[in-house]
């Protein structure tokens, strides 16, 4: 697998932070671990002075990468040690302010809070001690093969980061499409050319080349006024790629065409009868983005959905956005249309709009040869060239060579856009590289908001400010608000207040987390499953309407599980969990930072809630929950977050 580590000099950075914190090493002063602590923080150092070296030879040494592979996992294990004492630390604060009612913080505890006793600390001293030895032992034995690994202490190059003109990057006029638009508009508003009541169009492409670029930029087009109605599946992408589930599919259509559309009625008839009196003699244009064959029967499965769009006036169109001329033709396109690489000069207009902010390129500095290595990388891809202007956005001219030579161009892989993209991830400032890293568990081409994102990352402990001066979540803006500019993400051409990632940006961002990140309906692979969970840390899946034992038991096998997200399509869909999970999995998930059960149908939770010590995010939005455990005042840790989710239980 491609190498995953790159942001470890961040991640140890944080830890060497916490090692150091003078309030935790005056906590455990009289013990035993405060030694221990500070021998750990200068291993860490030693450490992290090898990383630069080592991250470039693990590009041909797979003893060096397995070395990072292990400094990576038990670095999130010291996290979760340190962790712990901060959050026993925390409790004792409690225990001590417990009675200031004036406190703004605390007096968001219960009163029903358990006030512990000395003897507290000292049983839970006595549960550490172990978990402290282990961690020494492996530190030990991490540091002995440092030393037969020849790598040298030349530091770490930090890279600076330096603000864009703009907080963030907007997309622009569409560079290069002009004919290839009007081929598409011309194929949208000619006569029925199928014996349905529809006809299928495709716009066919490689990887990066612009295809839901260019499918937005025609349904958005005056022509296609034409249609009464127009619909965009893209919200359940996943549904559509896999399985073509008719009802779920049923359901966006209605939601699209009528915001206020009930999406709790799931009998498949009631919908299409609802589907049938929405189309009637209307002209509709529906877009399905980015389908794939991934399991070789789309046919049979286009066949048993189709139906769905047999409503409606004469004139109706399908557009279907995809890699693979077959799929389209496997789904009824009668023609498609070929998105070709956009020409050199294209290409460069593309890059001088991402990376100047300006359309006139006479004002641009002589650039001599580095206009042809630049656009030789592009290759004529449109997401290509934007990624490389977010890349020299914050770059002097003269650092752009080195860029251009740095050995990541070298890895080969099943795409030829990662080498650049991995280049892309590997010049972020080091606190951002995390943050990314942690977009893996978001499936692929789910809309989430800003906001949403920004406190996952405040609970996962991405997001520092050592001199501590500035909000946490003005801090996380920023950390986005960079992002976006540099192309990561880019706005939903659905809902202008939700952002997106592009496919290859996601396929970076799982690239780069490796195993630590994954999504539940990509790992059902029977053998494989056990060892890549092993190692997860983060975890997503998109709920099925009904989530049973069969197919979470998989989070039995997590022992440091820290992400626990669902994802919904519909916060007003109702959804069901199996008890089992929240009472025989729930309570074994100790190191939860991140617990989500967003819009199931749950009438309580049980008092085993109150263990999960190191829990910060809790968001039990759109439940039914009666009331809640009065364990739940144990959970000091988030405080702060819990608040701002609550208030919209029902």
């Amino acid at each position: 697998m491609a190498v995953g580590e790159i942001f470890l000099t961040a991640f140890v950075q944080v830890l060497i932070q916490k090692l150091t914190s003078r309030e935790l090493l005056n906590f455990v002063r009289r013990e035993s671990v405060h030694e221990k602590l500070k021998k750990w923080s200068t291993t860490f150092s030693m450490i992290k002075a090898m990383l630069s070296d080592a991250e470039e030879k693990q590009l041909t040494s797979e003893v060096v990468k397995h070395w990072l592979d292990d400094i990576k996992n038990l670095a999130y294990d010291v996290e979760d040690v340190l962790d712990k004492f901060f959050a026993e630390l925390l409790r004792c604060k409690i225990e001590n302010l417990h009675r200031d009612s004036t406190s703004k913080v605390w007096g968001l505890i219960p009163t029903c809070c358990t006030i512990s006793s000395p003897a507290a600390f000292g049983l839970f001293m006595l549960k550490m001690n172990s978990e402290i030895k282990e961690i020494t032992g492996r530190l030990e034995d991490i540091t002995e093969r440092k030393n037969k690994l020849g790598l040298n202490d030349i530091g770490r190059f930090e890279i600076e980061w330096k603000r864009p003109p703009s907080s963030s990057l907007p997309d622009g006029q569409v560079i290069g499409r002009d004919e290839d638009k009007k081929k598409i508009v011309q194929l949208l508003l000619t006569d029925q050319q199928s014996n349905l009541n529809f006809d299928v169009v495709g716009i066919v492409g490689m990887a990066g080349v612009g295809k839901t670029t260019h499918a937005g930029l025609v349904f958005h087009d005056d022509a296609m006024k034409y249609f009464d109605i127009k619909v965009w599946i893209w919200v359940i992408l996943q549904y559509v790629s896999d399985d073509f589930d008719s009802v779920r599919l049923t359901k966006a259509i209605l939601k699209s065409i009528n915001s206020s559309e009930s999406e709790n009625n799931d009998d498949f008839s009631n919908l299409q009868e609802r589907l049938s009196k929405a189309l009637a003699d209307k002209k509709f244009l529906i877009v399905l983005d980015d389908v794939w064959n991934s399991k070789n029967d789309l046919h049979d499965l286009w066949v048993k959905v189709r139906c769905l769009f047999r409503f409606g006036a004469p004139g109706n169109k399908i557009v279907v956005t995809t890699r693979e001329v077959n799929v389209a033709k496997l789904m009824g396109a009668i023609q498609h249309h070929n998105l070709e690489c956009v020409s050199d000069d294209d290409c460069w207009q593309v890059f001088v709009q991402h990376a100047f902010f300006i359309r006139n390129t006479s004002e641009l500095p002589n650039l001599g040869s580095v206009r042809d290595k630049i656009l030789a990388k592009c290759n004529g891809l449109p997401l290509a060239a934007r990624s490389f202007g977010g890349l020299f956005l914050c770059k002097e001219i003269n650092e752009w060579e080195d860029i251009l030579k740095n050995k990541l161009w070298t890895l080969s892989d099943h795409n030829n856009i990662l080498p650049m993209l991995r280049l892309k991830y590997y010049h972020l400032p080091t606190h951002l590289k995390r943050c990314f890293s942690y977009c893996a568990i978001l499936p692929e081409d789910y809309e989430f908001e800003e906001k949403q994102l920004i406190l996952l990352w405040m609970a996962e402990g991405l997001i520092h400010q050592p001199e501590g001066t500035r909000h946490m979540e003005d801090l996380g803006k920023e950390y986005f608000r960079e992002l976006l500019s540099r192309s990561f993400f880019h706005k939903s051409r659905k809902n202008e207040s939700k952002y997106v990632m592009h496919d290859l940006m996601n396929d970076l961002a799982q690239w780069v987390a490796g195993e630590t990140c994954f999504r539940l309906e990509d790992k059902q692979d029977g053998d494989n499953q056990c060892r890549i969970f092993e190692k997860a840390r983060h975890s997503s899946y998109i709920t099925a309407g009904c989530d049973g034992i069969q197919r979470l038991e998989a989070f039995s096998k997590v022992k440091h599980l820290r992400t626990f997200l669902p994802l919904g399509q519909s916060y007003y869909e109702r959804k069901h969990i199996a008890s089992y999970f929240t009472l025989q999995i729930l309570p074994k998930l100790q190191y939860l930072r991140v617990l989500s059960l967003n819009g199931y149908h749950i009438t309580e939770l049980p008092d085993s809630v109150g263990e999960l010590k190191l829990l910060r995010y809790l968001d039990l939005s759109y439940t039914h929950l009666r009331s809640l455990p009065e364990s739940i005042g144990s959970l000091y840790n988030f405080a702060d977050i819990v608040v701002r989710m609550l208030h919209k239980s029902t």
